[in-house]
């Protein structure tokens, strides 16, 4: 298995480069969005007016984009990034603060099928942003040039509501947030389709862990690092399959040592039980991403190579990534067919059902 990445500079013509990405990758999406048997997208109208409603300083954004794509309805309603169909990643994180250094290191782990693999430094609306791009508009994890640097992992829990898919929602934060305190208030205001786990630090050596669920309360707290399940194992079968507590209880540890330096915290993320192999089944190690908020700094490493960027020394570049499959580690709920189906518990207001699965997008 292979994945092809790319670091693209948009801010030169803000839009251009980006406007090429997304009629690259949406034929593979719109299929993704047309083969879910139980899922139906909703209302161009319904989705603007959530957009505008819950992250109003983003839509003159989002009405430009449409108008630079000449979108036509199916495309101008995903890039809204509300009503998506479920999905599920893995990832480790963790946020690194001794010796005045402040660091998001964080594992990126999913099928090689299903990543856009872009690198993409934007300036949408004054501010500069740099992070891994997902869904066209949304990112993975990415920093901004007023020091606030945010990712996530998937939070370990089957509901999915009304709300918005995650990577729109941490678009959103770079977009208009400076502090760890205002992402912490857009994370609690803005609602999330599924749970996930979110990470933010700031120059000001402010961090923040945060849970967003569709079905519950927002909760932040100074832990400084999490995997894939919240404060409590919620998807036995799942956790068992990606080892979150042994990752948590591994991170933990590390940190706790008092004598571990960022390197050694660095290194860790690129060996097990932290860096993953089962690939086929939708749980191996895609990179490893460092963010420095303070100087604006990035890092995507692999085992073999590693990609610089900042936003005084921005480069585009293109890597192609090979990754070994470990052998024998299939699971059923992760396996990268269109075809698996689970049990999900839906909450209100009532969205469709979805599939549990992982689209076979073919980003390459």
């Amino acid at each position: 298995m292979h994945l092809h990445f790319r670091a693209i500079d948009d801010v030169s013509e803000p839009g251009t480069k980006w406007l090429e990405m997304v009629k690259e990758f949406w034929p593979s999406y719109q299929t993704w969005l047309n083969t879910q048997e139980q899922y139906t997208p909703p209302a161009l109208a319904e989705a603007q007016y959530a957009l505008n409603t819950f992250m109003p300083e983003i839509y003159p954004i989002y009405a430009r984009l449409c108008k630079l794509l000449n979108a036509d309805v199916a495309l101008a309603t995903f890039l809204t990034g509300f009503k998506l169909p479920a999905y599920i990643n893995g990832c480790s994180q963790a946020v690194y603060q001794k010796n005045g250094i402040t660091q998001i290191i964080r594992n990126n782990d999913y099928h090689p099928d299903l990543l856009e693999g872009v690198f993409l430094l934007s300036n949408f609306n004054g501010n500069k942003v740099m992070g891994m791009s997902d869904c066209l508009f949304g990112l993975l994890d990415g920093v901004n040039d007023k020091g606030l640097s945010v990712s996530l992992s998937f939070g370990g829990r089957k509901e999915v509501g009304y709300g918005f898919g995650i990577p729109f929602i941490l678009r959103y934060v770079l977009e208009t947030c400076d502090t760890v305190k205002e992402a912490v208030a857009a994370l609690k205001r803005v609602p999330s389709h599924m749970s996930y786990n979110v990470m933010a630090a700031d120059k000001a050596g402010k961090h923040q862990l945060i849970y967003v669920a569709p079905d519950k309360e927002t909760v932040s707290s100074n832990l400084p690092y999490t995997t894939n399940h919240q404060e409590k194992v919620e998807w036995k079968k799942h956790a068992r399959f990606n080892q979150t507590l042994e990752r948590s209880q591994f991170l933990k540890h590390l940190l706790d040592n008092k004598e571990a330096g960022i390197n050694e915290l660095i290194y860790a993320f690129l060996e097990p039980p932290l860096f993953n192999m089962a690939y086929g089944s939708g749980f191996g190690t895609l990179y490893t991403a460092i963010y420095n908020p303070v100087d604006g700094m990035a890092q995507l490493l692999w085992k073999d190579d590693v990609m610089h960027q900042s936003f005084d020394n921005f480069k585009e570049m293109e890597k192609s990534i090979i990754y070994a499959q470990e052998e024998g580690v299939v699971d059923e709920n992760t396996t990268a067919t269109r075809n698996n189906t689970t049990e999900w518990k839906e909450v209100p207001p009532n969205d469709p059902a979805p599939q549990i699965y992982i689209p076979k997008l073919h980003f390459k």
